[in-house]
């Protein structure tokens, strides 16, 4: 039994960080599409860079992105 706990205890330890850091919604890129082509077209494809450049950029940002990269942690 302990066993079986201790599985679950690590897998839901793996699970849980991808889960917190799981991408954006359809309706969550639409929002930040105009934005992020404004401010951060150097980082379309790669996602660190991207949050990193929208969070960056957070007070230029239209109110929707704005909502959008503060609910992500920004």
């Amino acid at each position: 039994m302990k066993t079986s706990v201790l599985a679950a205890l690590l897998l839901a330890a793996a699970i849980l960080p991808a889960a917190a850091q799981s991408g954006p919604t359809p309706q969550e890129q639409m929002a930040c599409r105009g934005d992020a082509g404004k401010f951060c077209a150097e980082h379309v494809g790669k996602p660190p860079q991207m949050n990193a450049c929208l969070r960056e950029n957070k007070t230029k940002l239209s109110d929707a992105c704005r909502k959008v990269v503060e609910s992500h942690g920004g």
